[in-house]
């Protein structure tokens, strides 16, 4: 029997149908042509249409069915929630250091560091 299944075999079951009706008709016409010794080659062109039709149907019949598609699964919904932002409002003076050019005398000069706040 031939196995009907969603992957497209449909069409073999047709075709299996067409192999049977050439056959028949091919029939029909091989005792007219056993005057002639044409039987044997009609038959053996039967024979072979019909062969090559259960051989592909066997073929088409072993390949699996595709898997199912897999289950819906909704996505995870991730909620960002705002960050809070805290304003510190200054305590008191900012300070830093820098180097700062001294002068000791007309020509001559050193660099010290100095506390500068704001």
């Amino acid at each position: 029997m031939f196995r009907v299944s969603l992957n497209g075999s449909f069409t073999t079951i047709r075709a299996g149908a067409a192999a049977l009706a050439a056959t028949l008709a091919l029939g029909a016409v091989a005792p007219a042509a056993a005057r002639d010794q044409t039987g044997a080659i009609v038959g053996g062109l039967a024979a072979g249409v019909v062969g090559g039709m259960v051989g592909g149907a066997l073929v088409n019949g072993a390949n699996q069915p595709p898997p199912p598609p897999p289950e819906y699964r909704p996505r995870r919904v991730v909620v960002e929630e705002p960050e809070t932002i805290v304003v510190r409002e200054r305590r008191g003076p900012i300070c830093h250091y820098e180097r700062r050019k001294e002068w000791l005398g007309d020509g001559e000069f050193t660099y010290r560091r100095v506390e500068v706040c704001e």
